[in-house]
């Protein structure tokens, strides 16, 4: 493998010789007018013309019939994750292969994660697998899902379309269904792609999206939930905004509530990369075609191309290395000569808070774990 033409080929794609950063926000739109008319309105905190608006703009592009802002991604889990009836010490099925985000969010709960294995051909939550493993551990009582082994409820299911690839969603939801166990997309890094035709985080019950710096588009830090159910949207709104009861003066709460709502300034900058994304896809998309046609011809490096059935954000670019020591090489090469790399994130069931937690084995996790590297996949001006 001849690392320095793979640097070459990179530094050419971006056309700069300065060090090419993983994934950098791209602002190129109405970003500085929106800001500017935020803060001359003074409202610049959770009140404010552009939280309704980004709102209405996200529902309407992921077709969900609601949409409510949040701090973060994390604190859309958190709050999927309640409102969707999970209590502390329930079980939630999920994939090792994520973000810490994913399992903070279920120990905020006090619930306890259970990792899945993950299919060859998305990196995402294997219905297969989950099939498997529920049939082994699993039982129904009166319409309750209950693990045989620790007798613990399993509420819920967050799989992750990991890198803005789709995973296998609808055949997940139909097990989860039989199991009586509550679907919650973790589609935080997946705007605009879509399985089958229809947006990512709108199979399940809730889906949760973020909007953090290094995302498709950005907020600065935000997050949202995706809702079907406009009635429990509604809830999620009053719920994050401290459950205070509308009144134009009383401070009146009606439930213990949280201050998880996304700023004005914030959902102003929202709307202008909004008025961006279907560019920023384009765009991104072609970056991958770029990397798949170069890296046929590469010996030892395979490019994660979309599964089939989807239409990938390509949030994140991904190559397979042949092996651990491929794949630590190519990670110091490429790091030393101006082109940001890294692997995939340290598996959950390895981190010291997680290692306790049940599993299936994670054949296809621990594979990727040792191959895996994103490469830069910012938008190319």
């Amino acid at each position: 493998m001849d690392y320095n033409k793979i640097t070459d080929f990179i530094h050419e794609l971006y056309r700069t010789n300065e060090t090419v950063p993983l994934h950098v926000p791209t602002f190129i739109g109405n970003e500085k007018k929106y800001l500017n008319e935020c803060i001359d309105s003074t409202f610049v905190s959770s009140v404010g013309k552009f939280v309704d608006r980004f709102e209405e703009m996200v529902a309407a592009y992921t077709g969900s019939k609601r949409a409510v802002v949040c701090v973060n991604g994390t604190n859309a889990l958190h709050m999927s994750m309640l409102l969707a009836g999970v209590e502390k010490d329930d079980e939630v099925l999920t994939q090792a292969l994520t973000f810490i985000a994913t399992c903070n969010a279920i120990s905020y709960i006090g619930a306890h994660p259970v990792f899945i294995d993950v299919d060859m051909e998305t990196m995402g939550l294997s219905p297969m697998a989950a099939r498997i493993w529920l049939k082994s551990y699993a039982e129904i009582r009166n319409n309750v899902c209950y693990n045989k082994m620790t007798g613990r409820r399993i509420k819920a299911c967050v799989p992750m379309h990991t890198f803005g690839h789709p995973m296998k969603i609808d055949e997940l939801l139909d097990i989860c269904s039989e199991y009586h166990i509550e679907l919650i997309e973790d589609a935080a890094e997946s705007i605009g792609s879509l399985y089958k035709g229809k947006h990512t985080g709108t199979f399940g019950k809730i889906g949760a999206i973020s909007f953090n710096g290094n995302k498709t588009i950005t907020t600065g830090g935000g997050g949202i939930m995706l809702f079907q159910d406009e009635a429990l949207g509604n809830m999620a709104k009053h719920i994050t905004t401290q459950a205070k009861v509308p009144h134009r003066w009383e401070f009146v709460h009606d439930c213990v509530g949280y201050n998880y709502r996304m700023p004005n300034i914030n959902a102003a900058l929202g709307c202008a990369q909004m008025e961006c994304l279907d560019k920023f896809i384009e765009n991104k998309r072609e970056t991958a075609k770029c990397y798949i046609e170069y890296f046929s011809n590469v010996d030892g490096v395979d490019f994660f191309e979309e599964p089939e059935n989807c239409r990938s954000n390509y949030w994140l670019n991904a190559v397979l290395l042949k092996d651990k020591n491929s794949q630590q090489k190519f990670l110091k090469y490429t790091n030393d000569h101006g082109i940001m790399t890294r692997p995939i994130w340290e598996l959950m069931s390895r981190l010291i808070m997680f290692q306790g937690c049940q599993h299936d084995g994670l054949q296809n996790t621990l594979w990727f774990a040792d191959r895996v590297v994103n490469i830069p996949s910012s938008v190319r001006l």
